[in-house]
């Protein structure tokens, strides 16, 4: 994930794969391979689309891309 000896490189993942963690999967038992991939995929959905962040203004990272680059344009 990241250029050999730059740790700084790896925060963002590392940071994303505790939140996914914490949020979906502790505590929770999968059946089957397939509903697992699926969870994932409904989580980072959710994670771009629906989760409001205080750090961008109150709005999911894909709204506040697209308020921004509406700005530059």
């Amino acid at each position: 994930m990241s250029r050999r000896g730059n740790c700084l490189d790896d925060s963002p993942m590392e940071n994303f794969f505790e939140l996914m963690k914490q949020e979906m999967y502790y505590g929770v038992i999968f059946e089957s391979y397939e509903d697992l991939q699926r969870a994932i995929d409904e989580y980072i959905y959710y994670y771009n689309h629906k989760r409001i962040k205080a750090k961008l203004t109150g709005m999911s990272p894909v709204e506040y891309r697209k308020q921004t680059s509406q700005l530059v344009a």
